[in-house]
């Protein structure tokens, strides 16, 4: 990962800010290379961040400029993606579509497929990322086939978990919920790789998790005006959970195989074709192909609606990458979290979800404590 300091030369009247980066080379070694970032007045104070980025020919201005349109794209891009990817989500796994012989409730009989779906795009998306960076699909990729198939198997039933869960919660309790796997992932890393986390990190996750159980309590799910029941949760316990487990073991993965031997993309292809295998037999141990098969050709909009989900999926993660990439963790994470907040306005305005005074008291909560913790990082990056 790339390491930033700024140093700055100041003349009497302007001030020259330049990025001294340190990245690895294609031969893995780091170099270090200066990056004007901007030019600006003797007089402008400490606080000010200037966006980063590669070496601009033009002014600070034109530099500024550039930054903020890619910050839009990245904005725009993710936002896009993932509310998409969230709206026919809900559409796939609560409409009642045209009921067949063996679905007569009509609503569509199979999350694993959906789950299936969506990674088999991801891997032909990552197959063509590796390929064009790797120049080769396997050969350059250090960690073993089945170093991968723990944390498939940990993401597969992340996201089979967070489409059944649909069936039984409001997508607005499920996004919410969402928000408390920050103590899973703490005790995940406490587990798998001996991480240690101080006593005002678990206040804060325990603050998060308070807000989710209020929000979740509160909560009614649509128009039946029904309680979020005891499956849902325990399906959104089991989703946390697992990806939990899955960014955890991800990160165990790099360390011991190294990122320079590692990439996001091959990372990516292996976890996805673990995944493709293990869906694949769930399918055909549980008898599903032949009833996913009769309700599509009876719903054909509901292939189209399963393809616009794994199109989504696939870009939203290349988004996800290429905004870390460039502005980094805490960016990406406010990015997010405002995409949730959108995503639960647009889900109980179509879907016609019930959202409680003390419902919103919970899901303030939990999304003032993650932009408190946003701050919070912030300054700590800032100060260093």
């Amino acid at each position: 990962m790339a390491q930033r300091a700024l140093k700055s030369y100041q003349s009497p009247s302007k001030r020259l800010i330049l990025m001294s980066t340190k990245s690895p080379d294609k031969s893995g070694l780091e170099t270090e290379t200066m990056k004007p970032l901007m030019v600006s007045s003797s007089n402008m104070e400490k606080s000010d961040i200037p966006l980063g980025g590669p070496p601009s020919q033009g002014s600070g201005y034109d530099e500024f400029v550039r930054q903020a349109m890619k910050l839009a794209f990245c904005f725009l891009g993710l936002q896009a993606s993932y509310l998409t990817w969230g709206y026919m989500q809900e559409l796939i796994m609560t409409t009642e579509f045209t009921p067949t012989a063996r679905v007569p409730s009509g609503l569509f009989p199979s999350a694993a497929f959906c789950v299936f779906s969506n990674r088999f795009l991801a891997v032909i998306v990552a197959m063509i990322c590796v390929k064009f960076r790797r120049d080769s699909f396997f050969e350059k990729n250090s960690a073993p086939a089945y170093a991968y198939t723990p944390c498939a198997l940990s993401n597969t039933f992340s996201s089979w978990s967070q489409y059944k869960a649909l069936r039984y919660v409001s997508f607005p309790v499920q996004t919410v919920f969402k928000s408390s796997k920050v103590i899973p992932v703490m005790i995940m890393g406490r587990l798998l790789q001996g991480t240690e986390y101080p006593f005002s990190q678990y206040m804060e996750a325990a603050f998060i998790t308070t807000g989710v159980a209020i929000f979740s309590l509160a909560s009614k799910s649509g128009d039946s005006e029904k309680t979020t029941n005891m499956t849902g949760l325990l399906l959104l316990l089991t989703y946390v959970s697992c990806d939990s487990f899955t960014s955890q073991y991800q990160n165990r993965l790099y360390n011991r195989y190294g990122k320079v031997n590692i990439d996001q993309y091959q990372m990516m292809l292996g976890v996805n074709i673990s995944a493709i295998a293990i869906t694949i037999s769930g399918l055909i141990l549980s008898g599903e192909i032949p009833i996913v098969y009769e309700f599509l050709w009876e719903n054909p909009n509901v292939f189209q609606y399963n393809v616009i989900t794994a199109i989504t999926s696939a870009t939203g993660q290349l988004f996800i990458y290429y905004t870390i990439k460039e502005f980094g963790p805490i960016v990406f994470t406010l990015i997010m979290t405002t995409r949730q907040m959108i995503s639960i306005c647009i889900s109980s305005l179509l879907f016609g979800h019930t959202i409680s005074l003390t419902a919103l008291v919970g899901a303030c909560m939990v999304f003032g404590m993650i932009f408190f913790q946003i701050r919070r990082k912030y300054m700590a990056r800032g100060s260093s």
